[in-house]
């Protein structure tokens, strides 16, 4: 079995989840993420388990953001409007769609587990998300709620990091986006903020790690990208979304302002017990996300995708 982590750094076992790391892998080697077997994980890949998007060209701003389909397109075709358009895909869960998938993600955990003291993760929860995007795409800015990694396997990306603090990420918006009331990519932004990013260019053969929530936003560097995201949990990080689950509610609820975020004691144990309870009760009421899907993969089309009757579809 070849290493993922063929020449892992000794001083990223002592800065993971820490700081930011760069770590040299070898997934980019690997057969799975080939042209041929990405044309076939997008044909086995149920819509459940998908989503295509695109922005403006010109007004480049989230608001543009739209949803697409794949309609009956070959795997092959698809990467085509991708390597020649103005795309964006996710796959996720890709495991449920060829299973080897699922070994590579078990094996990452591993050397990570096995080069990282003290660190491990609740298996189940491990996931995979596959990333295929077209040369001038950019991911907004946003936070993700488990801790992640982006492994680059194709292509060149630009990804700016910030610090995961106030004013960069106010605590009353990562609590809304845990709570499910908002999405991820509603968090403030002000182009000041760049003043402040610490910026990576990602190569094929490059995964890189930052502290938990911390927001980034990312660019395609005028070539066809092709990463994968992995997110994981564990008792810290599992400890860390319980104390701002339980301080919005405490927020919405009884409008408190100033609140603390224990790590140990009472303090932590009162808002497992609170966070625990509202999810178990039903009071979340959790709704199902709604997407506005209106364009279809097109790749005679000069973006990739073609205009269709908008229609609703819930996840």
């Amino acid at each position: 079995m070849t290493k993922i982590f063929p020449n892992w750094q000794p001083k990223n076992s002592e800065l993971f989840s820490k700081h930011i790391v760069k770590e040299q892998h070898s997934l980019h080697q690997h057969e799975l993420f080939t042209d041929d077997a990405l044309a076939k994980l997008i044909e086995k890949t149920p819509r459940s388990n998908y989503h295509v998007n695109t922005h403006d060209l010109v007004n480049i701003h989230k608001s543009t953001w739209r949803d697409g389909e794949f309609g009956d397109l070959s795997g092959k075709q698809v990467l085509q409007a991708v390597r020649d358009g103005h795309i964006w895909i996710n796959i996720q869960k890709p495991w449920e769609a060829d299973p080897a998938y699922g070994e590579v993600l078990d094996q990452m955990f591993e050397e990570f587990e096995a080069n990282v003291s003290d660190f491990s993760t609740f298996h189940d929860k491990n996931k995979m998300t596959i990333l295929i995007s077209s040369p001038k795409i950019k991911v907004f800015y946003h936070c993700d709620i488990p801790g992640q990694a982006l492994w680059q396997i194709r292509g060149r990306k630009r990804v700016y990091i910030y610090p995961n603090t106030a004013p960069f990420l106010k605590n009353e918006e990562m609590e809304q986006i845990i709570l499910g009331r908002i999405d991820e990519h509603d968090i403030t932004y002000q182009d000041w903020y760049d003043d402040y990013a610490e910026i990576i260019d990602l190569e094929p053969g490059v995964m890189s790690h930052w502290p938990i929530n911390g927001p980034h936003r990312i660019e395609n560097l005028g070539v066809m990208n092709v990463s994968i995201t992995t997110e994981h949990w564990n008792k810290d990080l599992r400890n860390h979304y319980a104390v701002r689950y339980a301080n919005g509610l405490l927020r919405d609820s009884f409008g408190f302002k100033d609140l603390r975020t224990p790590t140990s004691g009472l303090g932590l144990y009162a808002r497992l017990a609170l966070a625990g309870f509202h999810k178990v009760s039903g009071l979340r009421n959790l709704k199902k996300m709604k997407y506005h899907v209106d364009f279809q993969v097109d790749p005679s089309q000069e973006l990739g995708f073609k205009d269709i009757e908008s229609y609703e579809l819930s996840k």
